[in-house]
């Protein structure tokens, strides 16, 4: 990145309307996922160490109800804040603990309650609301940058339960549903990002129904298009040395 692009608090460069029409679509896929899970699912481990599957879903519907609603969003943050530390770990940590009590049963009903109250939170913010800067600085590839609202809100809370449907699927042993026109331009906005980010050449191939092709020289690099995702957001070694937010 250049010293620019390290200071200007980073926007969402997806469209509105792709960007909620992700969100609703991802929202809907993750209730269908926890619908299929068996009652010994919710207790395998999964990709992020400290969490089962259990754990990773507590986690989601505390960001699906800061989405639905300001004044929770509010508290939690400042319930996080007040347990110090990273802001991120205090708040996921925030949203397991409070959820510790909840039966899989119940947070997977939660989750399919509070899903469409999410995407409308999303949708009903702002122009004004969305170019203020979060107050939280956010640690990228060992440098700390700051963030729009509009892409906390566009882009990374639909990454984050993306990202976790990924690991729910692999923990569980279930089909991971992929198509071009949702994944594929969820994967699109990454790998753009992700060139933005190192700002050198390359030509990139991805497989599957998510995959593609982008750049023209440098290193020719090749992966399945869900295993680079993996790879950027720290679940492998980033190509280029190069990671992106989830």
């Amino acid at each position: 990145m250049t010293s620019a692009l390290a200071t200007r608090p980073r926007t969402s460069a997806l469209d509105r309307d792709t960007a909620m029409r992700l969100a609703e679509t991802e929202y809907g896929r993750v209730v269908a996922l926890l619908d299929g899970l068996g009652s010994r699912d919710w207790a395998r481990p999964t990709d992020c160490p400290r969490w089962d599957v259990r754990a990773m879903v507590a986690h989601m519907l505390g960001m699906a109800e800061m989405s639905a609603s300001i004044r929770e969003s509010l508290r939690q943050v400042k319930a996080a804040e007040k347990r110090g530390g990273v802001f991120i770990d205090a708040l996921t940590e925030l949203q397991v603990a409070e959820r510790a009590d909840m039966s899989p049963a119940g947070i997977a009903a939660r989750y399919a309650e509070v899903a469409p109250r999410a995407v409308k939170g999303r949708r009903r913010m702002p122009w004004f609301v969305r170019k203020q800067k979060m107050g939280q600085a956010q640690q990228i590839n060992g440098r700390d940058e700051t963030w729009t609202l509009g892409f906390l809100g566009d882009v990374i809370m639909t990454r984050d339960p993306w990202m976790h449907r990924v690991d729910i699927s692999r923990a569980v042993g279930a089909p991971l549903v992929l198509t071009a026109d949702h994944d594929g331009v969820l994967v699109d906005d990454v790998v753009r990002e992700w060139a933005q980010r190192h700002g050198r050449p390359f030509t990139l191939h991805l497989t599957g129904p998510a995959g593609g092709t982008w750049g023209e020289g440098g290193p020719v690099l090749e992966f399945d298009a869900v295993e680079f995702c993996r790879a950027l957001s720290g679940r492998g070694a980033a190509p280029l040395d190069t990671e992106v937010p989830f």
